[in-house]
């Protein structure tokens, strides 16, 4: 049965893009594998064969997710693809994991073959080519121009048996793989509104459904006035969409749509295109990307197999290419011929054929609530197989992952406001690649293998480049005229038209050789890689700053970033999330790359994978990777790896902090079932004290708070400890007047400050986050930084139960004193240099001027290693230039 359900879907199974290749670290008994930072309880397991996918909590705290490909053999409904709500049942919201019953596994067939819940009961809203839009449409199908359904025979409803369907390949069977839900409500009460629904497929598509609630709580779909956004023109006219993945809600309450393009890899696995070019050939190291434009491009492994034989390679993201010519099809070309029984001809396809380039981006629908929503790709987010954004509530920072062997985490900062600008085409703004930077997580700098429970991951984002939407559109289009008869023409020497089978095999091995020509070319990239280590990302050639848009993977291993993440699959954070807060990352399995002998990451393997959360910044940045979830091993028995989570899909953080955790596993070793389930994880409650930079002389005030307190709070005891105080000393302590009772006893040396509260009053509410306990006033003593470390005496709910929680430390900063109004300068990047003069917590124009107007003044010329910009040992004009320079 997993075999046939991972036929039909040509991805999202397990052994299948960890299949790639195999790492040379075996399966062990890694060390906190399984375990929990926090509480993680499973809530529900969805049917056999299916992920768990899309989750998404209404107002109410009601729960929805997607019933992903199930198995032809579950009893109906749930042997049908589609999206349902759990009815009777609605999450508290107050942070605390006592508001459902834990669900025992799966152990009979019938409980294997539904959706089960410890709350509720699983009831399906919507189902996979479901007639919608008055019968013009089924839901999730695409189709042509003309307005036929984009399916194979495979697909066919049985009482639509005059159907018409097309032979070839599809990336999964049309509208049977449902993934990211997010409901756009239309009115106040958050009872009316839109279903956005993924269709993870290609060509890809985004249904809208229009969702009420009664007042009973219960939720019905209205099936006739729902479409399929991929048949709207402006979708069309945009060049469609494929492998729509998960997503994200945006800030500005708009659907963020995510292209799972598996098919983008241009080099195999932890090659660079830099090795193709120094072997004078890709034999052995090319990938799915460069044959794009091939005939019938999904057998190209088969093709390679029987061209090099014992030579042969795994061609990364082949099985991706499934679908291509359908997307032409959708696109206005004319079906080529086929064969029978859906196999799939080498006729080329030569009048209209998909842009490589416009595809693996993550879409914006615009004006919702339109008949139709208007369709924004971020071309300035990179390109890659996408799994989900997370876009942080500055409206300028996003994070995404990507999906698959031997990827990446970016990072995009806009200029300004994404909602900001006028045309989303405007929009504009810097890529990131990560660089994973300590020695633990390396064999090769620590002399040992690590744990991945044990180790944090330290984090330097690397600039790539900088361009506007606009920009990279105009780039992209270059290449829109390019189809399958150019393949042939441009690498063949013989003529297609009189021996196709020579021909191919000819175009094969040149592009193997040298590259795809109707492309970027590998020496471009190389170039490009260049001239960002001599002159920076934003001082290489004009016509080289395409590269790291179009060509992203590529890119980020060339100027060596840590591209070794394996299935990154989900990312989240709060809505309205704040410094402070976290973001999470779901790596579904932890090995080959992240656990060779190669890279920045080399570490214990767990196939099980590794759920990661990093703290939000002042500036939104995120420089740490704390594991909070790490998987069960493979090896391990069911009694450990029954109750863990495993390979973790989708990642939704809830507006009380709690974690929904989705798998994306299907059975395989070590658990007693085959089911994936819906887990919801509970952090641990931290107290930790807020970072503060100060300036010389100067103090500020840094805030003790306990990030959640889902079962309320009595009082706590805590001492505060200024690691050296030679930096910084604490002066004073005080409370929020609302606790009622509170007492602080400081050192004389000003080293330590401990405390006692009581919330007499029962101001704290249970579930209330980031609450603070209390207020420190720190006095900058001498230049330098230094840890302020929390340790947690006594900490009880309001039950006077003993609270679970972690502290952490904070830091102090002290830097030059205030150049212009109050605020200290602060170093954004740390790298020594107070970029940011005004202290706003921005690098811009207004820092360029006031260190212009005050390069004589005396808190400027006595701190000259923080405005040292060109370092040549003096505070000048130059220091002016370089961090104008610097700035834009």
């Amino acid at each position: 049965m997993a075999s046939s359900v991972a036929a039909a879907l040509g991805a999202s199974v397990v052994g299948v893009a960890s299949g790639e290749h195999s790492t040379e670290v075996e399966e062990s008994d890694t060390p906190g594998a399984p375990s929990v930072k926090g509480h993680l309880k499973r809530f529900s397991t969805t049917a056999y064969g299916a992920e768990v996918t899309g989750p998404f909590v209404f107002e109410d705290g009601g729960l929805l997710y997607s019933l992903q490909h199930p198995s032809e053999e579950n009893p109906e409904p749930f042997d049908r693809a589609g999206i349902g709500y759990f009815s009777g049942f609605q999450f508290e919201l107050d942070g605390d994991n006592d508001d459902f019953a834990e669900l025992s596994t799966p152990q009979t067939r019938d409980e294997q073959g539904v959706v089960r819940a410890g709350n509720g009961e699983y009831v399906l809203l919507a189902q996979g080519r479901e007639p919608i839009n008055g019968g013009e449409e089924r839901l999730g199908v695409t189709q042509t121009p003309d307005g036929t359904d984009i399916i194979r025979e495979d697909a066919l409803d049985p009482q639509r048996d005059e159907q018409p369907f097309f032979r070839g390949t599809q990336y999964g069977l049309a509208a049977s793989n449902p993934d990211c839900n997010q409901f756009v409500a239309t009115n106040d009460e958050g009872t009316e509104g839109y279903l956005f629904t993924n269709w993870e497929n290609s060509p890809g598509n985004v249904s809208r459904i229009p969702l009420s609630q009664d007042d009973d709580g219960e939720w019905e779909a209205d099936l006739d006035d729902a479409i399929n956004l991929a048949n709207t023109d402006a979708f069309r006219a945009l060049g469609g969409t494929r492998i729509n993945c998960y997503g994200d809600l945006s800030p500005w309450g708009t659907m963020i749509s995510s292209e799972e393009n598996y098919a983008h890899p241009r080099v195999s696995l932890t090659h660079t295109v830099g090795d193709i070019v120094e072997a004078g050939s890709g034999e052995g190291l090319v990938a799915a990307s460069q044959f794009w434009n091939r005939p019938n491009p999904s057998e190209i492994q088969e093709a390679v197999d029987g061209y090099y034989g014992d030579d042969a390679w795994s061609v990364q993201g082949y099985w991706a290419l499934t679908g291509v010519e359908f997307l032409a099809y959708y696109l206005g070309a004319e079906p080529v011929d086929q064969g029978e029984d859906d196999e799939n001809t080498q006729t080329p396809i030569g009048d209209v054929y998909p842009n490589p380039y416009r595809y693996g981006y993550h879409v914006d629908f615009r004006d919702p609530a339109a008949d139709e929503p208007q369709p924004v790709k971020y071309y300035v987010m990179g390109r890659a197989s996408w799994e989900s954004p997370d876009i942080l509530t500055d409206e300028r920072t996003a994070y995404g992952c990507s999906d698959g062997d031997s990827k990446g985490i970016y990072k995009f900062i806009a200029d300004e406001p994404i909602p900001s600008y006028d045309d989303p085409m405007d929009v504009e703004g810097s890529l990131y690649a990560p660089k994973i930077t300590n020695d633990a997580a390396s064999v090769a700098d620590s002399g040992e293998r690590h744990s991945p429970a044990d180790v944090n991951l330290e984090v330097e984002w690397l600039e790539m480049g900088h361009a506007s939407n606009a920009e990279i559109e105009q780039w992209i289009s270059t290449y829109d005229d390019v189809t399958q008869v150019h393949y042939l023409e441009a690498h063949a020497e013989t003529d297609w038209r009189e021996d196709l089978e020579t021909a191919l095999e000819e175009a094969d091995r040149a592009v193997v050789e040298g590259g795809n020509r109707s492309y970027i070319s590998n020496d471009e990239i190389v170039e490009w890689a260049a001239q960002v280590e001599e002159h920076g990302p934003r001082g290489v050639d004009e016509d080289l700053r395409k590269v790291p848009f179009l060509e992203t993977r590529a890119a980020a291993k060339e100027m060596g970033a840590s591209i070794e993440f394996n299935k990154a699959e989900g990312v989240d954070s709060v809505d309205g999330a704040q410094p402070g807060d976290f973001v999470y990352f779901g790596i579904s399995e932890f090995n080959d790359d992240l656990a060779d002998d190669t890279g920045d990451i080399q570490m214990d393997r767990v196939d099980g994978g590794v759920v990661y959360r990093g703290e939000l910044e002042a500036d939104y940045n995120v420089s740490t990777l704390e594991p909070v979830i790490v998987g069960p091993d493979f090896t391990d028995p069911p009694e450990d790896a029954d109750d863990a989570l495993r390979n973790i899909d989708n990642v939704y953080v809830m507006d009380d902090g709690r974690v929904l955790c989705c798998e994306d596993g299907f059975g395989g070793p070590a658990r007693s079932y085959p089911n994936d389930g819906l887990y919801v994880y509970q952090p641990n409650v931290l107290v930790d004290v807020e970072s503060v930079t100060v300036a010389r002389g100067g103090s500020a005030t840094a805030d003790v708070r306990a990030s959640s307190l889902p079962a309320g709070f009595s009082g706590a005891r805590l001492t505060v400890s200024v690691a050296d105080p030679n930096v910084a000393a604490i002066g004073d302590v005080s409370f929020p007047e609302e606790l009622g009772l509170a007492e602080a006893e400081v050192a004389k040396s000003g080293s330590s400050a401990t405390f006692r509260v009581a919330d007499v009053g029962e101001h704290v509410q249970p579930g209330g986050r980031r609450v603070t306990l209390a207020s420190l006033d720190v006095h900058a003593r001498g230049a330098g930084t230094t840890e302020l470390e929390v340790e947690i005496h006594a900490m009880d709910d309001e039950d006077g139960d003993a609270i679970d929680a972690e502290a952490r430390t904070g830091v102090v900063a002290t830097g030059p004193p205030a150049v212009v109004g109050d605020h200290a300068p602060t170093d954004p990047d740390g790298d020594g240099h107070y970029e940011d003069v005004d202290g706003d917590g921005d690098v811009d124009d207004d820092d360029v001027q006031a260190l212009f107007e005050n390069v004589d003044a005396e808190g400027v010329t006595e701190s000259d290693d923080a405005f040292d910009f060109n370092e040549n040992g003096d505070v000048d004009y130059d220091d002016v230039v370089s961090l104008a320079e610097e700035s834009d």
